[in-house]
């Protein structure tokens, strides 16, 4: 069986690590690099920087970092935020980032996605889901060309084979609790069925899925379990658990009963509630395959 892992979330914003609650007020949490240092040494088996405030004229801040965590950290490192191109990619890859994490621009154009995967290799690629769950009366309430406040893209405005996607129209044939995607930091909802939407991934090349939801984010409650689930058992690639870690219960909770593969986690680690290390062993005390 293979091993499940821990990765240590470092938002960066304007070089520095930042932590909030709901994707808002952020805080500082120190010096990235000094960060994946750490956790490093700590044991973790994966890093994961995500630029919240990325955008053309900043992008060489964080290619920055990318350089000098490569020069000192020799876990794999994941980078994601404002990447919007094919050159965005390989100059992360270039800097020295193992993995790119892509939101926003997969859900502007899907086959972005397709061509990612075949110029770099699908396990370069991963795709994140900022997910919120939608209210219980939606799947009820929902007509076909309702009108709602989120913002779908335009190739699903299209509709055609894709219509299935769209969770506020009443053709959409899954049933049960239902999530919506979020792109641009969890500020704009898109309409997009997040299971859905975690299966089209896969199928047009994305080699992990990065699950957040947007729920818990920050709040130490639990990661949403039924969210993971639905997502971990609608694809083949690997998952990993984001949002909502607050102790080592948690950890195991996402794992075991969300089926993740990976749990991704900030507070716990950044203001040393508990060290890489403690969650592993205690993960390992509970039957999870850990590397130790």
């Amino acid at each position: 069986m293979l091993s499940k892992r821990i990765i240590p979330c470092l938002d960066v914003r304007d070089g520095r690590v930042v932590k909030g609650i709901n994707f808002v007020n952020l805080t500082d949490a120190g010096d990235p690099v000094e960060n994946a240092r750490f956790y490093d040494e700590q044991g973790a088996d994966e890093l994961t920087y995500l630029d919240i405030t990325a955008s053309h004229e900043k992008r060489s801040i964080i290619i920055d970092v990318v350089e000098r965590t490569a020069s000192e950290v020799f876990i794999p490192l994941t980078v994601g935020g404002g990447i919007n191109s094919l050159d965005d990619i390989r100059d992360l890859l270039n800097a020295g980032s193992d993995k790119v994490s892509i939101n926003t621009s997969a859900v502007k154009d899907p086959d972005f996605i397709r061509r990612a995967s075949e110029r770099f290799g699908s396990q370069c690629i991963v795709v994140a889901i900022d997910a919120k769950r939608c209210p219980e009366t939606l799947a009820e309430t929902a007509q076909p060309g309702q009108k709602s406040a989120c913002e779908p893209p335009e190739w699903l405005l299209k509709r055609g084979d894709l219509q299935y996607l769209d969770l506020r129209n009443a053709s959409n044939p899954r049933s049960g609790p239902r999530w919506e995607v979020y792109t641009h930091g969890g500020r704009k909802p898109k309409c997009i069925d997040a299971v859905r939407w975690a299966a089209y991934m896969e199928e047009l090349g994305a080699g992990e899925i990065l699950l957040t939801s947007m729920d818990r984010d920050g709040t130490k409650a639990g990661y949403d379990i039924a969210l993971t689930r639905a997502i971990s058992e609608s694809v083949g690639i690997p998952v990993i658990a984001s949002g909502g870690a607050g102790r080592l219960q948690h950890l195991y909770d996402a794992l075991a009963d969300g089926r993740a593969d990976a749990v991704l986690a900030a507070s716990i680690f950044h203001y040393r509630q508990h060290t890489i290390r403690e969650a592993k062993e205690y993960l390992a005390s509970r039957g999870v395959t850990m590397r130790l």
